[in-house]
C-alpha cells in the first residue's frame, strides 16, 4: 500500500493498483481522466470507511471538475463497478462507496 499526503497533511493509503494499472485504464484506455480524479477524491474523502455523503456540486468543488464532468464520471465509475451509491431521499446527497474489485 502506497501512502499519499494530501494538502491538509492528511495521510491516506492507496493500493498500488490505483496508481498504476487503474490510472492507465481510466485515463489511457477509457479516456476518462475526470473519472480517475473523482475516484481519488472519493478515496481521500473517506469513501472506503463506510462511504461519504456529498453532492455533485461539492464533488465538483473538491476536484476542480465541472458538475457535468462529475456526473459523467459517476456514471462511468458505477458502470465499471468502482463505486457504489446509496440514496436515502430525492433531496439528500447520495452516499458514495469506493470499491476495489481487484482485491477479491
Amino acid at each position: 500500500m502506497k501512502t499519499i499526503v494530501t494538502k491538509a497533511s492528511q495521510t491516506i493509503g492507496v493500493d498500488p493498483y490505483v496508481l498504476g494499472p487503474l490510472m492507465a485504464d481510466l485515463v489511457g484506455h477509457d479516456r476518462r481522466p475526470g473519472a480517475y480524479i473523482l475516484y481519488l477524491a472519493l478515496l481521500r474523502l473517506g469513501g472506503r470507511r463506510g462511504g461519504v455523503g456529498i453532492s455533485l456540486q461539492e464533488l465538483a468543488t473538491a476536484t476542480g471538475l465541472s458538475k457535468s464532468a462529475v456526473q459523467r464520471s459517476v456514471i462511468h465509475l458505477r458502470r465499471r463497478g468502482l463505486i457504489a451509491m446509496e440514496s436515502t431521499g430525492r433531496t439528500q446527497a447520495p452516499r458514495y462507496f469506493v470499491r476495489q474489485p481487484w482485491r477479491r
